[in-house]
């Protein structure tokens, strides 16, 4: 028998996108400090997070298994979050206009083995988007429209988003989204987990 699944997350779109894996899990808000470590790149603070944020949730739900995952967009070499606000989400977009934003998506599964020591596996995927060169006009309009104040890079691709690009560059679509499926199939695999 497969252990507890639970996702450690408050995010829907992660939400939704497990449910296509799974349909019997919890989740749990991970509660942690998600700043930046000083000259920590891109990749890793995506990695560390997405690990932190399993460890944090496995540590209270002994025998579970757990999801954390975290997405950092990255432009000339530097993370670019969530914009929080309309202005922010404006300048995001008018500097990713005509230009390759990288996007680290990691997932960490982690469980507590009889020993009580961690287990913790980790992937990420790495994602490019090529967007197309953008009027002012049209960068206001869609954050108007669809209010990306909350998605990393100020744009929401599986929605008005998509109309931003000239093309994706990845191996897995539901990594932009926010949870690498083709990886985490892979880890929940390795857990135990039969999928399908």
């Amino acid at each position: 028998m497969s252990p507890e699944l639970i996702l450690a997350s408050t995010s829907r779109y992660r939400r939704e996108l497990l449910a296509r894996l799974v349909c019997d899990f919890r989740v749990v808000a991970p509660d942690i400090d998600e700043t930046a470590a000083i000259g920590e790149s891109p990749i890793e603070l995506a990695e560390r997070l997405a690990c932190l944020k399993a460890l944090a949730v496995a540590d209270r739900h002994s025998g579970a298994c757990v999801i954390g995952s975290d997405q950092v967009a990255e432009l000339d070499g530097h993370a670019i979050g969530k914009p929080g606000s309309r202005d922010k989400a404006i300048e995001q977009l008018v500097a990713s206009s005509g230009r390759r934003v990288v996007f680290h998506t990691a997932v960490g599964v982690a469980s507590r083995r009889r020993d009580d020591s961690m287990l913790t596996e980790i992937a990420v995927d790495r994602t490019v988007v090529v967007f197309r060169e953008l009027t002012e006009e049209e960068i206001v309009r869609y954050v108007d429209r669809e209010s990306p104040l909350d998605a990393a890079g100020s744009f929401k691709s599986e929605g008005l988003g998509i109309a931003l690009f000239e093309c994706i560059e990845t191996s897995d679509p539901t990594a932009l989204i926010g949870l690498p499926l083709i990886a985490l199939a892979h880890l929940l695999r390795g857990a135990g987990f039969e999928l399908p």
